[in-house]
């Protein structure tokens, strides 16, 4: 079709309307982020202020992500039903809610059922958002958009452990969630005022069955995957009951989803190639690097005896690398195609990452420093191309259901990943120490702060978190198979079929 004038989405570059729609999007997303990376940092002084294990306390962060499984479900379908507009809204006024009780929390039961009531919130935040920006901004320019909503992705690694340890040491653990309140409220009220009025259409019948197997299904897979750490492996029944469970679950709605009209999450997506290819680089991309995320400030911690502080500022070449990257990564995968771009963005990882597969106990940080530097720079290249990817050739009408898929793709690998790695870390500095596995960590912590065995305590600690990243390494080695199938052309936008509002375009 063509017209006399282009409009603000076929125009080339973001427009105003946009970017201010993309500023309410990134600020919720900002909060959200924000809010998990600031709460890792604070997990010492709850398990000191709540006089409880560290078992325990690891549900602030464990139930906090569960509650985020499960609600990405519904993203897809309430975006349809109600407008993007209104479940955005709906999720920061809960994740506002949430964060005002999790300040007040007076025992730790208290604190891990705010955590959920603040995950209710937060799992819609990302998935609505990017479903809005998109909408606002048509495929071509999807790239770019995904490069805007990275911004938060980078604010989290980079200001999440150095707002925590800050808050924690100079303020009260309290203010690591009442730092939400004044960002949510303005959120809210910009959302109100900004974004536009969608069209809710006419929704077919929400799938109840399909929920019931896939929410509780992720739920159950990513609670029996976390407590590997603690169970001391995969023999445990606390871990492969549920694990067991959830994957039946998702079998089950996977076989019934294939079968029904209008399904939860639209399976008819994984039809369309480019977006299979980018969901199955997607998921070892997560797992490996979100694990590997959680490994890189244990290290300072443990081996190196930062606080938490120091380790979030000594963690920030990582998120100005990527800084440097995200935006030219967003715009040339719009011109010439994220498989060209994301190749590239892997090889510059691996080389960044390569650097602490070697790393001792005194390792030089100028060194390390730099490798997190190069590995930022290949995130920069590789996280949003391979989104902009999953989404450039699907229509417009689809986009919403494929936002859904794709965040609960992130959402459960990252979870899987962050449990791998732990029990990976905890094997190997338990075959240092000859403890059981779950004891690994506390036995290195103990050694570590004995002046007598610090000295060869922290050369077979570092032994272990070299070994560690090698895993990691391996892991995102893996990405570069499906990354060579990812598309070497710039996408051409699908056509809006009429009255089909979920059918997935044909990948060019």
């Amino acid at each position: 079709m063509t017209t006399a004038e282009p409009s603000p989405a076929d125009s080339d570059k973001l427009d105003p309307a946009v970017l201010k729609i993309a500023g309410v999007v990134v600020l919720g997303a900002v909060m959200a982020i924000l809010d998990t990376t600031v709460v890792n940092v604070a997990l010492q002084a709850l398990t000191l202020e709540f006089k409880t294990s560290f078992d325990t306390i690891q549900w602030v962060v464990t139930g906090y992500m569960l509650a985020l499984a499960t609600v990405i479900p519904v993203t897809g379908w309430a975006c349809d039903r109600f407008g993007s507009k209104r479940p955005y809204m709906l999720s920061i006024a809960l994740f506002l809610l949430g964060s005002m009780l999790a300040g007040m929390a007076w025992n730790v039961e208290s604190l891990i059922i705010f955590r959920i009531l603040q995950g209710l919130g937060g799992g819609m935040l990302m998935p609505a958002g990017m479903t809005i920006m998109t909408r606002a901004a048509g495929p071509h320019r999807v790239g770019r958009v995904m490069a805007v909503l990275g911004v938060p992705m980078l604010l989290g690694p980079i200001g999440g452990p150095i707002l925590g340890g800050w808050l924690v040491d100079a303020v009260s653990w309290r203010w690591i969630f009442y730092i939400n309140v004044p960002i949510g409220a303005i959120a809210l009220i910009l959302a109100w005022r900004i974004l536009p009025k969608d069209n809710p259409r006419p929704a077919e019948k929400f799938d109840f069955p399909g929920m019931l197997m896939l929410s509780p299904g992720l739920a159950l897979l990513i609670f029996g995957v976390s407590k590997i750490p603690q169970e001391g492996g995969v023999s445990s029944v606390g871990v492969w009951l549920p694990a067991v469970a959830g994957l039946a679950l998702i079998v089950a709605f996977v076989l019934r989803a294939a079968r029904v009209q209008n399904p939860l999450v639209d399976l008819k997506l994984f039809k369309d190639r480019t977006f299979a290819v980018a969901m199955i680089t997607m998921t070892f991309f997560m797992v490996a690097f979100l694990g590997a995320m959680l490994v890189l400030p244990t290290y300072f911690l443990l081996v190196r005896g930062e606080t938490a502080l120091q380790a979030g500022l000594l963690l920030a070449p990582q998120g100005i690398g990527a800084m440097v990257t995200m935006p030219l990564g967003g715009r040339l995968a719009d011109k010439i195609g994220p498989g060209k771009i994301v190749l590239p963005g892997i090889i510059v990882i691996l080389a960044g990452l390569a650097v602490f597969t070697q790393v001792g106990a005194d390792t030089p940080y100028p060194v390390l420093l730099a490798g997190l530097f190069v590995m930022g720079l290949g995130m920069g290249a590789t996280m949003m191309p391979i989104s902009a990817a999953a989404l450039q050739t699907l229509t417009q009408r689809s986009v919403a259901r494929a936002s859904t898929a794709m965040n609960i793709v992130q959402q459960a690998a990252g979870g899987i990943g962050s449990a791998v790695m732990s029990i990976i870390l905890a094997s190997l500095l338990a075959g240092k120490f000859g403890v059981p596995t779950s004891q690994g960590q506390l036995a290195a912590t103990a050694l570590l702060t004995n002046p007598q065995t610090h000295e060869a305590a922290a050369g077979a600690s570092a032994d272990a978190f070299a070994s560690t990243f090698l895993w990691a390494l391996v892991l995102i080695a893996v990405c570069i198979i499906p990354t060579l199938f990812l598309p070497k052309k710039p996408a051409v936008p699908a056509e809006e079929p009429d009255g089909k509002p979920d059918e997935v375009a044909t990948a060019a």
